[in-house]
């Protein structure tokens, strides 16, 4: 005995609307803005050489050696410029005349 087509058509049919159902149900993931991709993926590198370092006690010196003479160079430099880049902050001067 074989089903005539139209139950089968309207099996699908519900099948289908069920589908898109769970579809718009579901919350869509957002994809994440070029400047986030970039950020955890420099995150995630950060890590992973961080770990590497740490794993087979690595120093500054060997880190640079690693890499040709001139980035080696540049990296030292640029590490020199963060810790320079920030002022120290401390207290406010106080008046030599003594009105505050």
């Amino acid at each position: 005995m074989t089903l005539p087509k139209d139950a089968f058509r309207r099996f699908q049919e519900e099948l289908a609307a069920l589908d898109k159902e769970i579809e718009q149900r579901a919350p869509k993931p957002r994809k994440p803005t070029a400047k986030q991709a970039a950020m955890s993926a420099m995150e995630s590198a950060r890590e992973e050489f961080l770990a590497l370092r740490a794993r087979h006690n690595l120093t500054v010196a060997d880190v640079v050696a690693f890499f040709p003479e001139e980035e080696g160079i540049a990296y030292l430099q640029s590490l020199i410029a963060q810790t320079q880049a920030k002022p120290r902050r401390g207290r406010k001067p106080k008046p030599k005349d003594g009105s505050a």
